[in-house]
């Protein structure tokens, strides 16, 4: 919950996952498993027979952990067929009954494992257009994974573990918990009924309409019928849970769940989805077409949060909030993952897009209201304070020539699965924003309500979207029903169409988006000024030796500038590979993507970087905190591809010590902090050292002006606990010291001392370099009720000097009984990170593969995740060999085709390539930096 420890100690945000070749046909006719050919030889259902209505009935039993049930199916039979077939996966099926207007019969049942498919075979034709129904019982184990049906569980505070189930159907696990049409173009509406112990309480998509009781003791919940849906929005839980209710502005109501002794933690969230709900019921202009949402916080949950429709899930550290213990990271993080989940009730869940290629549709847009939304909803959070990140994040994947379209062709569960990363999510969201740059935040938020209306209740593919933000003020659509709309056309016409960017005949928002969404990288426009005449080329930016990879690559590209003859922001669409254009009157500097809205980077040809580096140096201030960081970006990627020197870089970075906003100083960390940690995997002490210190001093002076409270807003309070946690990591002996005084002060009252909450890192970092400290930080983790509390003693204590601490605490988290396995990806990739850790990290990796692809899943991120972050700070050729000779040994079942594996041999390929070509340079400017600062000291 800690949003730039990724830069500092985990340095790589995690990486898409992976590709598989198209598996959307076996190579030889399917056979069933009883031996009969099965009778269809594609993933993808086919389009004869679709779901109208589930009628679900389940009986989950917590004490022999599996669970019993009956679905019964209305079927839309689109053309005439005898066969029927949908999904299910690891169940047994019986019974199973065609509901027709002749009666009931038995269908004949095939099962093809491969494809997760289930045949209904029917000795009579299904006639388009008449009303039948399937009806299947099934049996199967509740997951021990962390999607499909699944058990999780709890410790109380006296030692007590206590059972429940709940789903995670995204994105192709509801097979796994019912027979069903598991596709999202397949909507249907769902009544679904539970039967639990009278000690349980079930919770639903939809309200509880009565309970009945049954025979034996048990009771039965029967839940309203939901809105028309895609089977992975399905949701129900069994639990002991405790709420805590309110409605907002239009009756609808609010619920957060929670284990019972963790209730008190859930006002925050409560007050945030209250506030968030009425926003986007405003601003989306629809009202949230259910009765209520409740908010779940799940003790086992593998991702962040899931938006199920009505019943949105969350991990504990995602949703819970102690006002005492909680840092203001942690209230950043839960406002914008409740801000995502909330969005996802229009995009994706009123309009879903119709295959996972156009995921992004869904998570880009969702990513991209969180910022929105709290922009507005939470001013004091400052939220466009950390949206820079993500595109940065992006593009680290994006600059590999392993990385995908934002729309790309997927067909099977684990290119799917792979769909869910930095690309999808951030890169979506930057582009996102950068379109409503180009149009108007104004015409943007027209053009989505449209789309929004235009598709309730349907599936889309991009165009769909592009469309909608064409010609807003057709005459046709001023039916949106809204003012600002009426106001924003005709303010238009009054501007007789003239635009900021283009003549109103050249606006084609499919053809420019296409060029982002079609196509995987992003451009490097280079700019070269001479007076007042600008020349402009574009070309991929890619972090690869291969020349020809950058070719065949054209965007339309929105380029904003500004000079320092004046504050106005320029605008031009480059369509072209080369272009000219010129400025109002000539300038000492120009700066291109303002606040970098745009989604591409920037080089300087000729002296541009040294203008650039001179204002930096007499007068940052002059270019925004954004502007700042983005330079900071820019200078140094450009460096890894040969187009800057480093020393350039350097110079560049000098002006850092001035420099107080959270992006450009975190941008500067996470530009210069992988230059050491890379020597850290090497032996070359000498120069890691050098590097070490130069960080140090750069920002010394904003360390020593932090204080060791909790004072300040969001921002400032985020960057003082990273700044603090830096240096105490640095071992830089005013923060060492009090640290140090701090966590014995604390340690000698039991524990029981406040501490600043934004220092606490920082301190229990220090204190876990003792076993004697560790240990008591492990006894306060164990008995801790507080999930903001307990995630930062585990990073703590995860970055320890004390390998056989680092080493059980991987085994322990795979064991899941002491420290929950949902947090293993972050322990192994935080070992990783430890320069005492980093080989054991590896070792534990390969050592326990099969059983990690089993619990997270082949293509999840949380695989992913752990194989870049373990590997991405390699530097040499024998770990290179190491790395290759491991995961070429993989089957395709094991994983041997995943993106991230791809990901991970570019990744050290580069760094290679790096420090075969920079390291001279480093150490030359750093020891020439050193004798000038020992001349200017003198």
């Amino acid at each position: 919950m800690f949003p730039f420890l990724l830069v500092l100690l985990l340095l790589c945000p995690p990486s898409s996952g992976a590709q598989i070749p198209n598996q959307d046909q076996p190579k030889d006719p399917p056979i069933a498993t009883n031996g009969q050919p099965f009778p269809w030889d594609r993933m993808r259902l086919p389009q004869t027979v679709g779901p109208l209505h589930y009628d679900l009935t389940l009986h989950p039993n917590l004490t022999t952990l599996d669970f019993t049930g009956v679905v019964r199916i209305s079927l839309d039979v689109r053309e005439a067929t005898s066969t029927v077939i949908l999904h299910a996966k690891q169940m047994q099926v019986s019974n199973v009954l065609l509901l027709g207007p002749d009666g009931a019969r038995p269908l004949k049942v095939l099962e093809y494992p491969g494809f997760h498919q289930l045949a209904l075979l029917s000795d009579s034709v299904l006639t388009k257009g008449r009303n039948y129904e399937v009806q299947l019982e099934f049996a199967a184990n509740l997951s021990d994974s962390f999607h499909g049906f699944y058990k999780s569980s709890y410790r109380t505070s006296s030692g007590e573990v206590r059972v429940m189930a709940s789903t995670q159907f995204e994105a192709t696990f509801a097979r796994g918990a019912f027979p069903c049409f598991d596709e999202p173009a397949f909507k249907a509406n769902f009544t679904i009924r539970i039967t639990r112990e009278p000690r349980h309480i079930a919770i639903s998509n939809m309200p509880k309409v009565k309970t009945v009781e049954l025979p034996g003791g048990l009771l039965e919940d029967h839940f309203d019928t939901t809105v028309k849906m895609s089977t992975y929005l399905v949701a129900y839980i069994v639990s002991d849970f405790l709420s805590v209710s309110r409605t907002t502005q239009r009756g609808v109501e609010i619920s957060i769940y929670s284990v019972p002794e963790k209730i008190n933690q859930t006002a925050f969230a409560l007050d945030a989805a209250v506030k968030l709900l009425d926003f986007y019921d405003d601003y989306f202009d629809i009202p949230y077409p259910l009765p209520k949402q409740d908010l779940a916080a799940i003790p086992d949950f593998q991702s962040g949060a899931m938006e199920n429709w009505g019943l949105t899930t969350y991990r504990e550290t995602a949703l819970l909030f102690d006002p005492d213990k909680s840092s203001a990271s942690d209230k950043l993080a839960i406002t914008k993952v409740i801000a995502h989940e909330l969005a996802h009730q229009w995009f994706g869940n009123l309009v879903t897009m119709e295959w996972w290629n156009d995921l992004w549709l869904n998570e880009g847009f969702a990513k991209f209201m969180e910022f929105i939304s709290l922009d507005i909803t939470y001013p004091e959070l400052h939220v466009d304070d950390f949206f820079l990140g993500k595109c940065f994040e992006a593009m680290e994947v994006d600059s590999l020539s392993s990385s995908h379209p934002v729309s790309t062709p997927v067909e099977n569960p684990t290119q799917i699965q792979e769909m869910f990363d930095d690309v999808s999510y951030n890169k979506g969201a930057c582009i996102l924003n950068m379109l409503r740059d180009f149009l108007t935040p104004e015409a943007f938020e027209i053009g989505i309500i449209r789309y929004l209306k235009r598709y309730s209740y349907q599936n889309t593919v991009n165009s769909h979207l592009w469309e909608s933000l064409t010609d807003i003020c057709s005459s046709d659509d001023l039916d949106v029903g809204r003012m600002r709309h009426v106001e924003f056309c005709s303010k238009r016409k009054l501007q007789s169409g003239a635009s900021k960017w283009y003549s109103g005949d050249e606006l084609d928002v499919k053809a420019i988006m296409d060029t982002w969404t079609l196509q995987e990288g992003f451009p490097l426009v280079t700019v070269e000024v001479k007076g007042r005449e600008v020349r402009l080329s574009q070309e991929r930016f890619l972090r690869a030796d291969d020349p020809s990879l950058t070719e065949g690559f054209l965007w339309q590209i929105p380029l904003t500038y500004q000079t320092s003859a004046s504050s106005t922001v320029h605008r031009f669409l480059l369509k072209t590979k080369t272009d000219v254009l010129y400025l109002p009157e000539e300038a000492a500097w120009v700066k291109f993507n303002v606040n970098m809205s745009g989604y591409y980077m920037v080089h300087y040809a000729g002296d541009g970087w040294d203008s650039i580096i001179k204002v930096l140096q007499h007068n940052h201030t002059a270019l925004s905190g954004n502007d700042r960081a983005s330079l900071i970006q820019n200078v140094f990627q450009l460096v890894g591809v040969g187009k800057v020197r480093l020393d350039t870089a350097l110079e560049l970075s000098l002006y850092l010590s001035r420099e107080t906003e959270i992006m450009a100083v975190t941008q500067g960390f996470g530009e210069l902090v992988p230059l050491y940690k890379l020597m850290e995997k090497r032996d070359m002490p000498e120069l890691e050292n050098q590097m070490k210190s130069f960080i140090v001093d750069l920002f010394r002076d904003l360390i020593d002006q932090q204080e060791w409270s909790d004072s300040g807003s969001v921002s400032q309070r985020v960057l003082r606990s990273y700044l603090l946690l830096f240096a105490c990591v640095r071992n830089y002996a005013p923060c060492l010291k009090k640290a140090t005084q701090l966590f014995n002060q604390w340690k000698d009252s039991g524990g029981t001392m406040s501490l600043p909450v934004d220092i606490t890192m920082a301190v229990f970092m220090i204190g876990a370099r003792t076993p004697e400290g560790w240990d008591f930080l492990f006894e306060k983790y164990r008995s801790s009720m507080q999930m903001s509390v307990k995630s930062r003693m585990k990073f703590a204590m995860a970055v320890t000097p004390l390998q056989d601490k680092l080493k059980w605490m991987m085994e322990q988290s795979l064991g899941g009984e002491v420290m929950k396995t949902q947090d293993l990806p972050d322990v192994v990739v935080s070992v990783a990170k430890n320069p005492r850790g980093y080989k054991m990290a590896w070792d534990f990796l390969r050592a326990n593969w099969v059983t990690l692809i089993k619990k997270f899943d082949l293509g999840s991120n949380s695989v992913s995740y752990m194989v870049t972050g373990v590997t991405n700070q390699y530097s040499t050729r024998e770990m290179l060999n190491e790395v290759r000779s491991f995961f070429d040994s993989l089957t395709e079942e094991t994983g041997s085709k995943m993106r991230c594996i791809q990901q991970t041999y570019e990744t050290i390929e580069d760094n290679i390539r790096w420090m075969d070509a920079h390291l001279p340079l480093l150490e030359a400017w750093l020891n020439r930096r050193s004798r000038r600062t020992t001349h200017e000291d003198l």
